[in-house]
């Protein structure tokens, strides 16, 4: 006799094999999302499956950069707010993917809009055009529990659509982990440091899905009928505290057996308030309560969809990406570190000329130079007005601004040192270095300036 875990995929597996569409011809499908984290690789696996991929995108002119293999159209679900808006779009469209989200708001994306009120206006327009598919991509835990808006914002949408004369399902992925994703990025950040932070015990659990598997499962609810009017949860194998899943990820890392440092919850609050109040951070107060609520659920629909067990956390870096896995985790916090280390050498320099250091010496070795009184006193205060607002500007610029700035510290240092080596040759003999240490300096602003995006 089967055991009940067996009885309920056996039954899983015959809902996906159950009566689909005739899709071995293409078929022509609406992606909204194609550019983001799964849009663009489910954009990619529907185009391999034959079928002709109709992207809706703010930017049309974006698809070529990326690489996207489909047709791209202009459309802003944040902005076409009206069935009207989209009925024109789907004509000769046999389904419809909606993969937009975010995870917060900024002064352009509101919840309201991307969430609710755009994906609303896309479904009714979907029912008048008798759309044979729509898969609605979700979150797990946007449900009658929800209490953060961007759950609660789901699941608006989510209700209207399987309320509509459709088939529909709504899909809702647990955390998703795959290369490009931010939630990958700060986990692998945070697997990769010396002492790896855990707020509290780290008992928060979580169940997550690598993305491939998430696409994989998504291209088969798409091509069929099953779960037609339901909510998919897409999760892992099983659920795992993240104090586990952070050690899986430093081991497939390579990076050996993680030393915690367990924070309190009370710190961890403060920040996530913080966070709340600083544009470009996952963590802020809701997604610290998600994450404290739990993100789980069984895997029985998703072992159905797939034909297999979804893969562990174990195998999410394969062996030959684990080098190029690890190379990203250690440099997501250590660039930071660097730019932060090498604004603090700028800034202390320009407050230590601006007078800690005695003066007087500062002019003698001015003087050495060949800087008369009267210029002294301007290049003095000039070079440390200058030190200061690089070392401010390392903060506060990004992109090809910043990536300027480090042209701009290379030139400088290359100068203080042809200047001190005309005028001044014994210091490249001084027993603490500090002529030779503008070397490490130097290939650490070209690091930068390498990898510096923009």
């Amino acid at each position: 006799m089967l055991a009940p875990a067996a009885r309920r995929s056996r039954k899983l597996r015959s809902t996906v094999s159950g009566p689909r569409p005739n899709w071995r011809c293409t078929v022509r499908i609406l992606l909204t999302g194609g550019s983001g984290f799964i849009g663009s690789r489910l954009a990619h696996a529907l185009a391999g499956a034959g079928h002709e991929v109709v992207c809706a995108l703010r930017d049309p002119r974006g698809a070529a950069a990326r690489s996207l293999p489909c047709r791209a159209i202009h459309a802003d679900l944040g902005r076409d707010l009206r069935a009207a808006d989209w009925v024109p779009r789907l004509e000769g469209v046999d389904a419809v993917v909606n993969a937009v989200g975010i995870l917060r708001e900024t002064a352009t994306q509101r919840f309201d809009a991307l969430h609710v009120a755009g994906p609303r206006a896309l479904f009714e327009a979907c029912a008048a055009a008798g759309v044979r598919r729509v898969v609605q991509i979700s979150a797990l835990g946007a449900d009658e529990a929800a209490t953060s808006r961007y759950h609660l914002s789901k699941k608006a949408a989510d209700d209207f659509l399987l309320g509509l004369p459709l088939s529909a399902v709504v899909v809702q992925p647990s955390l998703v982990y795959g290369p490009g994703g931010a939630s990958a990025r700060l986990f692998t950040l945070l697997a990769s440091l010396p002492l790896v932070p855990l707020p509290g015990r780290g008992d928060q659990p979580v169940q997550p899905l690598h993305v491939d598997d998430a696409v994989e499962a998504l291209v088969a609810l798409v091509q069929g009928e099953a779960f037609r009017g339901r909510r998919v949860p897409l999760v892992g194998p099983r659920p795992l505290p993240l104090r586990e899943f952070l050690a899986e990820l430093r081991r497939a890392m390579g990076l050996g057996p993680p030393r915690f440092l367990p924070v309190p919850v009370g710190l961890v609050r403060l920040g996530a308030t913080a966070g709340s109040r600083l544009p470009g951070l996952l963590l802020d107060r809701e997604t610290l309560a998600m994450l404290e609520r739990g993100n789980t659920a069984p895997a029985d629909a998703t072992t159905a969809l797939l034909g297999r067990p979804p893969r562990p956390p174990s195998d999410f870096i394969a062996r030959a990406e684990r080098p190029g896995a690890r190379a990203l985790g250690l440099l997501a916090w250590l660039l930071p570190l660097l730019r932060w280390s090498i604004a603090a050498v700028w800034i202390v320099t320009g407050i230590l000329s601006l007078g800690v250091f005695p003066v007087s010496e500062s002019y003698a070795l001015l003087a050495r130079v060949g800087v008369g009184p009267a210029f002294a006193p301007v290049m003095l205060y000039g070079a440390a007005l200058l030190d200061l607002a690089l070392g401010v500007g390392i903060l506060a610029l990004r992109g090809r601004r910043r990536r300027l700035l480090w042209l701009v510290q290379i030139a400088l240092i290359l100068g203080y040192t042809a200047i001190i080596t005309w005028r001044l040759p014994e210091f490249w003999l001084h027993p603490y270095g500090p002529i030779l240490k503008n070397l490490p300096m130097l290939a650490a602003l070209w690091l930068l300036y390498a990898l510096e995006e923009g």
